[in-house]
């Protein structure tokens, strides 16, 4: 039996599929009524569902983060779908395959690493490249854990293979901008640009869960990935501790103001450069993910974005 994804459910159907529940909660009706609020997922995306009689026979018990076999009439509310779910039960391990249930990137994972990996050869500081080399091409576990990973719980990338296309994307504006701009140091840049967010491996959980880990919590990406390298660093003899400044600075500084969590503002030319180029990216994707559910030659208003702080829509044809 082929599965349904949520991007194919239409309003006015009966579905009964497997799907992730994201997150549960109870709430109350106007008039006190206990219901369960969830949000499904697959890898098509998520849908909001309901179970307005939670106590009823066919509500098996589960939690957020099961495999769910749900029922249900797929309805609309203000605009958007949702599911009315009459059964569920929990699903066995062998009904379902974990990859249709996370959002995976469009781009080749493999060929997307190969091309990162291979601008360390033409980093022209030895220090570097040999720091460079530590991660992504001694360290499997690294390797292996950068490539599955996302680069956000929501905002951007927020998909398995999204902190690699996320990278790769802010190193190639950055070699680009050195092209452009010569008073740019290019190994330090490069460098930074393919370190800028490695701590988002501790900071997020692996997929299901893909949320906020005690660490990501208490310390956040930046301060993780600049410790981590710091303490390679120190296991490279003889590593100059100006340039372990200076890349350490540039990572620290990539959101580029305090109140977006930077400890520092950028002070180096390299440090405001690795700065655009992720915010360009960051921006771009944003606006890539919230077109991608809206038809062809649609111009209506899209509503406020919290990311880009404005209404927006799409650019008419």
């Amino acid at each position: 039996m082929s599965m349904k994804f949520i991007d194919e459910f239409r309003e006015g159907e009966r579905i009964n599929e497997i799907l992730l529940c994201k997150s549960k909660q109870s709430a109350l009706t106007k008039n006190g009524r206990p219901y369960e609020n969830l949000i499904l997922q697959d890898k098509t995306g998520t849908l909001d569902a309901k179970i307005w009689e939670p106590d009823s026979q066919g509500i098996d018990s589960f939690e957020s983060m099961d495999y769910i076999n749900v029922m249900g009439d797929v309805t609309s509310f203000q605009g958007a779908l949702q599911l009315n779910v009459k059964r569920v039960r929990k699903a066995n391990p062998q009904e379902y395959d974990p990859k249709n249930y996370l959002p995976v990137s469009g781009k080749d994972i493999g060929k997307m690493y190969e091309e990162l990996t291979g601008y360390i050869k033409t980093i022209e500081n030895t220090y570097l490249q040999k720091l460079l080399g530590a991660f992504f091409l001694e360290d499997a576990d690294f390797a292996k854990r950068f490539q599955m990973h996302s680069a956000a719980k929501s905002v951007h990338h927020g998909f398995m293979g999204g902190l690699l296309e996320h990278t790769l994307s802010v190193t190639k504006l950055c070699d680009m901008f050195c092209g452009q701009y010569p008073i740019l140091n290019r190994p330090l840049l490069l460098t930074a640009a393919m370190f800028h967010d490695i701590g988002k491996i501790e900071e997020l959980s692996d997929f299901p869960a893909n949320d906020y880990t005690d660490e990501g919590q208490l310390l956040g990406h930046i301060m993780i990935g600049t410790e981590w390298i710091g303490s390679v660093i120190r296991s490279i003899p003889g590593f100059p501790k100006k340039l372990g400044n200076e890349l350490k600075h540039c990572i620290l500084a990539h959101h580029g103001e305090l109140e977006f969590g930077s400890p520092k503002k950028p002070a180096l030319v390299e440090a405001v450069a690795l700065h655009f180029a992720d915010n360009i990216d960051a921006k771009m994707e944003t606006l890539t993910e919230a077109f991608a559910n809206v038809p062809e030659g649609n111009t209506e208003w899209l509503g406020y974005n919290r990311l880009l702080e404005s209404n927006i829509r799409k650019t008419s044809k």
